[in-house]
């Protein structure tokens, strides 16, 4: 334990929701709900006006549509996620060199080690100054705790949201602590807690109250002398700027349970490949196998086999969990498939069975050219085909295309825009952008209207290189207002750049196409269309 509070720990603020809303002027202070948007999907992020109606993280989709109808429900969008989590970490990196990440939006620093602050009052400086920054790189809100250890690091943090800092003086830990659940202590889950709650412990005051012998009577040596210790609020726990990865996965929930063998294995060979595409973004590889099948009753098995080296060939990982499911009954269905790879190194060993799939492969090329060049004489004989022309021309049918909603689009003719739903062959779009002050306009297209097409997100804040950490009025002085909006003589929308647009430089809404009628038209309003 620290003598000062020198650990923070931050955490956005419903951070998915969050940066919907940043980049949705539409959706701002209204209730957004990100996550699976099939019947079997889950809640990832609620809104803090969501939660006011009783969604939170974690809960069944189907359940939250029922506590709040009228929100926005939206796709993940991870691109943006990851670019908005990145800014926010190199902000952290410079505040010290020991960051430990624990998601995309929730990290610990230590500030002792970056020698930002080595007392309260220079900590409480540190941890304000973050949160500004953080507002202005990326326009979200954090949450900042700061504390002697990492346990009341995180608690503190949990009391300062949204958007506050709670220091917690060391010395006052055991009064802090002694009213709040049990389950606010780390390694405290569902089961444990309600075994301590059968003995009669509901709080940190009862635990610190049976002491250390009952804790481990009841919970074994290690994790009873563990949570002892942190009820009278001891944790010694150091800031590791890197951690192991102990396990890469993926796994996948269906709409509907699978009943054929052919799909099954084809969902499973497609989870290894994605499996193996963040096991090589790691830098590792593995030698044990895993496939995770939940059936249609709930039931979980768990399957795993162990390679004689470690690999990070797809065709070896594919295999492995080919065989791994001949051995799993999936006659009732398969609601839930996962493949996982453990038992990680930073280096890949010669495999026999790498060997023998490779093998395969070039035999498969070489069929293959054969075929090619009995085809070509056959072609050499007679005139081309038209099926054949197409084969080797394939065109994407627009048809086909997925639009998820809150997902990025672009028109040749309206500009940037983003899915607010799609079905029976239409698909409706909001056109806006987040330095947009008001809601933009809504239009419905046909699913293969050729003037819509997917896009990249775009950056919540606009600024032409990264701040700077600087002190507040330096901060404001640097971002400026931005694009400002205003009403002409002729009722025409105008663009205005503010003084956060470079002198001589065109602003993405003044490039915006304008629409037919030059003006917002009908849908322009507030309203939200459900998804």
């Amino acid at each position: 334990m620290r003598a000062a509070p020198t650990i923070l720990h931050l955490d956005m603020d419903a951070f998915f929701a969050a940066a919907e809303q940043a980049s949705k002027p539409s959706l701002r202070g209204k209730p957004v709900i990100v996550g699976g948007l099939g019947p079997r999907g889950v809640v990832s992020t609620a809104s803090y006006e969501a939660r006011h109606f009783g969604v939170r993280s974690a809960m069944p989709m189907a359940q939250a549509r029922r506590l709040c109808p009228n929100a926005a429900y939206l796709v993940p969008r991870f691109q943006l996620y990851r670019t908005v989590s990145e800014q926010v970490m190199e902000l952290l990196g410079r505040l010290s060199p020991l960051v430990e990440p624990l998601s995309l939006d929730e990290a610990f620093v230590d500030l002792e080690a970056g020698g930002v602050a080595f007392g309260s009052a220079a900590a409480r400086e540190a941890g304000e100054r973050l949160r500004r920054d953080i507002r202005a790189v990326t326009g979200l809100s954090g949450s900042v705790g700061l504390a002697g250890s990492k346990m009341l690091a995180k608690i503190a943090s949990e009391q300062a949201k949204p958007d506050g800092l709670v220091l917690i003086e060391p010395g006052t830990e055991r009064g802090l602590l002694a009213p709040m659940p049990v389950r606010i202590l780390p390694g405290v889950g569902p089961a444990t807690g309600e075994h301590l709650r059968r003995a009669g412990m509901t709080t940190v005051a009862d635990l610190a109250e049976a002491g250390e012998d009952e804790l481990v009577r009841l919970l074994g040596k290690s994790h009873g002398a563990s949570l002892y210790r942190m009820a009278a609020g001891h944790d010694d726990r150091p800031v590791v700027a890197e951690r192991d990865t102990k396990s890469v996965s993926v796994e996948d929930t269906f709409d509907v349970d699978l009943h054929d063998r052919v799909r099954i294995m084809t969902e499973v060979g497609r989870l290894a490949d994605r499996c193996v595409q963040r096991l090589r973004a790691s830098g590792h590889s593995g030698r044990t196998i895993v496939l995770k099948v939940r059936r249609y009753d709930f039931s979980t098995l768990t399957r795993s086999e162990t390679l004689r080296g470690p690999t990070d060939d797809p065709g070896v990982v594919r295999e492995a969990a080919g065989r791994l499911l001949d051995s799993v009954d999936t006659m009732g269905g398969v609601r839930l498939l996962g493949v996982g790879v453990s038992g990680l190194a930073d280096y890949t060993q010669e495999d026999l069975f790498a060997q023998a799939a490779e093998e395969r492969a070039a035999e498969g090329r070489a069929a293959e050219g054969q075929a090619a060049e009995e085809r070509g004489e056959e072609e050499r004989a007679g005139e081309e085909t038209p099926a054949a022309a197409a084969e080797a021309e394939p065109v994407e049918d627009p048809a086909q295309r997925r639009w998820l909603a809150g997902h990025d689009v672009t028109h040749a003719e309206y500009g940037p825009g983003w899915v607010q739903g799609s079905g029976v062959g239409r698909v409706t779009v909001r056109f806006e952008t987040p330095t947009s002050p008001v809601p933009g306009r809504v239009r419905t297209f046909r699913v293969d209207d050729p003037g819509l097409e997917p896009s990249e997100p775009l950056p919540l804040v606009e600024t032409t290189e990264r701040l700077p950490l600087v002190e507040k009025d330096e901060t404001e002085t640097a971002t400026g207002t931005g694009i400002g909006m205003g009403i002409g003589t002729d009722g025409k929308v105008e663009t205005v750049a503010g003084a956060g647009t470079p002198a001589g430089q065109e602003s993405p809404l003044a490039r915006r196409p304008k629409s037919r009628s030059e003006g917002g038209g009908p849908g322009s309003g507030a309203a939200m269309s459900r998804p």
